[in-house]
């Protein structure tokens, strides 16, 4: 299912979670305190590994790194990963994360996460990430143990030229942290791309990250999507049209997972947003982190 934006030999590492969504379709208008019809979708879901199998679609090599718990939730997800064709390098014990998320009848999200194991992945192995091209880091791991992870996956990147990447995740972890310290840590990092929506962009100012060496990507919806280098926006890139849309959840992991593959396949910047803007429109109408083609849904 690749758009020939991929590379074929260069190989994307992932850290952060793999739980599982429980992905609810509610009705236009919620009656409280009784039932109401739903279509309710479990899958796959935690920002990294979304990344990492929207890369392998794309004809990437992805590699993922997390932690699951020690049940069958998680050897469920891990199957899942392999199955996609991800290299999956988990940590196994407690229980495996879950995420219930509420999509309303225009598409908009309410996310109520339970991380569980994944927030707290530790002492990863230098082997696991051997071999990156590229790294991507959700910022959800920025909170708790698995920020001595991603240090440890910066100095990597650096030390071997490899392409970093982060991705700002959410205005609650930002507010949690704290918009200062969040860009602190961000900084710490070096990223090469900085990922946010416009929201955890005004929520952080997250423009301000953009420096010599690291440019701040800010999606805006249907609204045209920036490039900051170096303190000012240098381009503007159109959105396609995408006609109704039901669930976002994932588009925003899509839209990395397509980035980062055409920069390691040689793009500049614009054709790597346009990239993202391809793949992240065909996830507008799948339940869930799974992509929709010709009206099938393709996990």
């Amino acid at each position: 299912m690749g758009d020939g934006s991929a590379s074929q030999h260069r190989t994307l590492v992932c850290i952060g979670d793999l739980v599982e969504d429980v992905v609810v379709w509610t009705p236009p208008a919620v009656r409280v305190g009784t039932d109401n019809p739903a279509r309710i979708h479990r899958t796959r879901g935690g920002a990294a590994a979304n990344v990492a199998v929207f890369a392998s679609s794309l004809g990437t090599s992805a590699r993922f790194i997390g932690r699951v718990g020690d049940d069958r939730a998680g050897t469920a997800l891990v199957q899942d990963l392999l199955e996609a064709g991800v290299d999956a390098r988990v940590q196994r014990e407690g229980r495996t994360g879950t995420i219930v998320i509420l999509v309303d009848a225009q598409g908009e999200r309410t996310m109520y996460p339970d991380r569980a194991a994944a927030a707290q992945l530790t002492d990863v192995p230098h082997s696991w990430l051997s071999g990156a091209d590229a790294i991507h880091l959700s910022a959800y791991s920025l909170a708790g143990p698995s920020l001595a992870v991603l240090r440890q996956a910066s100095d990597f990147a650096h030390a071997e030229e490899a392409v970093l990447t982060i991705d700002a995740s959410s205005i609650a972890l930002i507010d949690s942290l704290g918009p200062a310290p969040f860009r602190d840590l961000i900084r710490t990092l070096r990223p090469t791309y900085v990922f946010a929506n416009g929201i955890e962009a005004e929520t952080g100012d997250l423009r301000d990250l953009a420096c010599p060496g690291t440019t701040v990507v800010v999606k805006n919806g249907v609204e045209p999507t920036e490039l900051h280098v170096d303190g000012r926006a240098t381009a503007t890139v159109q959105v396609p049209p995408v006609g109704d849309v039901r669930d976002t959840t994932g588009a925003g992991d899509a839209f990395a997972a397509a980035f980062i593959s055409a920069v390691l396949a040689g793009a500049d910047a614009v054709e790597a947003v346009e990239a993202g803007h391809r793949i992240a429109g065909r996830v507008l109408n799948a339940p869930g982190a799974s992509l929709a083609q010709n009206g099938v849904v393709c996990d």
